[in-house]
């Protein structure tokens, strides 16, 4: 954390901030660092956020296993990341202390609310001693404050009770970083009103606290002088911050009303997916259709079917989801429908860690289905990018005629990051019309539509709305005969029929854009990432390059079909290095498809890779060049 003292009784100006807010999953800390994000957006800071939950709902109280965390990187100029270490940790019990403590920066600021370092919580988090006075903070800048004693203090003459007053905390917590860090006030006391208006109470109970908290640092000596990130120099534009799994949702929007056609949902609830859900529901108006079905299965049949009726099908999940989806997928390929299946990658397997991020879906996405069976896979790199993402693999889907997975993950979905808002007339037209006219003649010279005559170009199949006049046909699991669509079981005709829907799926590469080769092109390495891990390599190849190492990055966007030009970028470079929130499953990819030296770096800890962790994967990499 860099500090420009700026003329004598004026804050102190910071570059950057990244600031932990940690305590019981019952203390409100996603709302704390929400709120503290949404003010810094406001005031035009470049932000990341990361979010951790506790995996289970409502872990023990006072235990590490229950601690619940939000962290935000706030800046004056573009960050991608949330940071490897907070500045600033929040402790708002002992719990949260011990769980996050080893993550705060040597020397950074720890707050702690003294009030809950009790010998009782001391024994639930695992103390055998107070850490306040035993010498195991010593290394920080500790500032402790009775939170929860003056939060009591300053609404009880509202009457509000204590046991109610308490909840109150994290807004004297909010309110005291806000005036630590020079955040504006005014947005977060609206909010406030507006968030609890039908109870009083406790709107008036959380506004003190808030204010209560920021007087707190403006009378106190302990906390010394303030801090100020002033804001970034942004692209010119409107800008919203928006998480993954919302702008995600939004993307589906914008691509029905790109397409002409009504979006229809079929979901089942499941963490980290159920918030596209939540978002997709309000949003009738733009003639979208949500369906909670009564489990996974149920939900990709709402959507296929929906597809076959002229609508735009999708389905949200995460990685237990796709498995009990993947005979219904099948059939999509089968019947050669466009349907969107949204994949918001968690730790697996199994229900393996909920809450925690994970990218290892990428093997089932691409072989988990019988038979013969590609499909199109579509992945979002960051919170912003899925509103684009979610476009064109709705493009994909409906000009093709065939399932598309979108991947996210945990990280994406819940992390936010500002936005800026697109010119709408920008957006690309991705209409496709329905099949309404006859389309060949039979063997008696009649007029017939047959439901697999091919587009030339894409090898797409017609789209006929069912009740179309004259175009019944038959749709089913069962083989289908070229061109005619009639149930077929000739050996030669199935195999015609694999040949030709791997060649559309393999078609999808004719269009694709050139692959983008980010930094030097005479470097000896070369990073290859996909998905989330674009944040961390961001950060890692800028800070390699300026201290003079040559490094080259490819990130990925479209896995299936891989772009046409990959195998000869990939040639190019000495040492490959694969950062994957998975054991190595792109890695293995690229070295059977194009035969290179590709070297994994892999992470299963549910969380994102660092820059530290992959500037010495590059490091490594290096090194081994220079050797040879």
């Amino acid at each position: 954390m860099t500090d420009i003292q700026s003329e004598e009784g004026q804050e102190a100006l910071l570059h950057r901030l990244v600031i932990r807010f940690a305590g019981d999953s019952g203390d409100g800390m996603q709302l704390t660092g929400d709120r503290f994000t949404s003010v810094s957006a406001a005031y035009g800071n470049d932000l990341s956020t990361f979010p951790d939950f506790p995996a289970e709902i409502r872990a023990p109280a006072g235990t590490v296993h229950g601690v619940s965390s939000f962290q935000v990187h706030i800046s004056d100029h573009e960050i991608t990341t949330p940071g490897d270490q907070p500045n600033v940790l929040v402790a708002m019990n002992p719990a949260a202390l011990k769980a996050d403590l080893g993550r705060l920066e040597r020397g950074g600021t720890l707050i702690v609310n003294e009030d809950a370092f009790d010998e009782r919580n001391l024994e639930k988090a695992g103390y055998a001693t107070n850490p306040l006075q035993d010498g195991s903070v010593d290394q920080y800048r500790v500032i402790t404050v009775p939170m929860t004693s003056l939060t009591k203090e300053a609404t009880a003459p509202l009457g509000v009770k204590p046991r109610d007053a308490e909840r109150s905390k994290n807004f004297f917590a909010l309110g005291l970083v806000s005036w630590m860090y020079t955040r504006p006030t005014e947005s977060t006391l609206e909010w406030i009103a507006r968030r609890f208006a039908k109870d009083e109470l406790i709107a008036g109970a959380n506004r003190e606290a808030f204010l209560a908290g920021y007087n707190f640092g403006e009378t106190t000596e302990a906390v010394g002088h303030r801090y100020e990130v002033r804001p970034a120099q942004l692209p010119s534009g409107e800008y919203t911050s928006v998480t993954g799994n919302t702008a995600l949702a939004w993307g589906i929007i914008a691509a029905g009303q790109l397409a002409k056609l009504p979006v229809t949902l079929g979901s089942y609830p499941i963490t980290p997916a159920s918030d596209i859900l939540h978002e997709l529901s309000k949003h009738k108006h733009f003639g979208v259709r949500t369906v909670q079905a009564e489990d996974e299965i149920a939900a990709i049949g709402m959507a296929l079917g929906a597809a076959f009726a002229g609508h735009l099908g999708v389905t949200t999940t995460s990685g237990p989801g796709v498995a009990l989806k993947s005979e219904t997928t099948s059939l999509a390929i089968s019947v050669e429908l466009p349907l969107l299946i949204v994949d918001i990658q968690r730790g697996g397997p199994s229900t393996g860690l909920p809450t925690k991020t994970e990218a290892a879906d990428l093997n089932i996405a691409m072989y988990g289905r019988h038979s013969e069976a590609p499909l199109p896979i579509v992945a979002a790199y960051s919170p912003t990018h899925c509103f684009e993402a979610a476009i064109e693999a709705v493009r994909i889907a409906l000009k093709y005629r065939t399932p598309v997975i979108l991947l996210s993950d945990g990280f994406i979905a819940n992390g936010s990051e500002p936005w800026r808002l697109p010119d709408v007339d920008s957006l690309p037209d991705i209409s496709v019309p329905f099949a309404t006219e006859f389309n060949g003649t039979d063997a008696d010279g009649n007029d017939v539509f047959y439901s697999f005559q091919r587009d030339p170009d894409t090898l797409a199949r017609p789209w006929a709305i069912p009740g179309t006049p004259k175009l019944m046909h038959r749709i089913g699991g069962l083989e289908k005969a070229d061109v005619t669509g009639n149930i077929s079981y000739d050996a030669d005709n199935h195999q015609r029929m694999v040949n030709l829907r791997a060649e559309k799926i393999a078609r999808i590469a004719d269009e694709l854009p050139p692959t983008v080769v980010q930094g030097d092109a005479d470097a000896d390495v070369c990073v290859l990432g996909w998905g989330s891990t674009w944040a961390a390599i961001d950060g890692a190849v800028q800070r390699r390059r300026r201290v003079g190492n040559k490094v080259a990055w490819v990130h990925l966007t479209h896995l299936s079909p891989l772009p046409k030009d990959l195998g000869d970028i990939l040639a190019r470079y000495a040492r490959i290095v694969v950062p994957e929130l998975n054991m190595g499953q792109l890695s293995r990819i690229v070295r059977a498809e194009y035969l290179v030296d590709a070297t994994p770096l892999t992470k299963m800890q549910g969380l994102p890779f660092t820059l530290a962790e992959i500037e010495a994967a590059i490091d490594t990499a290096l090194k081994e060049v220079t050797q040879q």
